[in-house]
């Protein structure tokens, strides 16, 4: 699979698209706190085998690690940048489910990079999620991933559990996806 690029009129529609929860930004804050009222939070943390901080950011930034966790990926621009919009689509063909996201913020520091997005009508979760990267001073590279959301849609509120389970699934596989590539 490789990334590709979203047509522009996709792009614009996503744009223009508003974000279906009204927290838009607050990730970083649910990092050391509460999820909004509602919504559920995950903070998931890693310690890569690999040491290669650069490279690891660029698989980030480029979406590769969404694709390596087993997406379909069509973003906006490649490497994402803050207002990058992607429809990652998981499953095959007909039965696929499509996943509109939007960048909100980019985190780019001499140590620390990655990005958080909001969800945008048509997924079936609402909320947001960041993906961190922390080079330590030894060399090791921290991989975390913070999230807040709640169903969307009449089939995720129906998965319950099930569909909590399927996000953890996919959170795990993001974070190992870094040290397959």
């Amino acid at each position: 699979m490789t990334v590709s690029l979203l047509s522009t009129s996709e792009s614009t529609a996503l744009r223009g698209a508003s974000f279906t929860y009204d927290a838009v930004g607050s990730v970083s804050e649910a990092a050391e706190a509460a999820a909004p009222e509602g919504f559920e939070r995950v903070s998931r943390s890693q310690t890569l085998g690999r040491h290669d901080f650069a490279a690891a950011a660029t698989d980030l930034l480029t979406w590769r690690v969404h694709e390596r966790a087993g997406l379909r990926v069509s973003a906006s621009e490649i490497p994402l940048v803050a207002g990058t919009v992607t429809v990652m689509r998981l499953g095959i063909g007909p039965a696929s489910v499509s996943i509109p996201c939007r960048v909100v913020a980019v985190v780019d520091e001499a140590r620390r990079r990655g990005f958080s997005y909001g969800t945008l009508p048509g997924h079936p979760e609402s909320g947001e999620e960041q993906f961190v990267l922390e080079q330590r001073a030894d060399g090791r590279i921290d991989f975390t991933i913070t999230a807040f959301s709640r169903p969307a849609t009449v089939l995720a509120r129906l998965a319950g559990p099930a569909g909590r389970a399927g996000q953890r699934f996919m959170t795990q596989r993001y974070l190992d996806a870094l040290d397959r590539l």
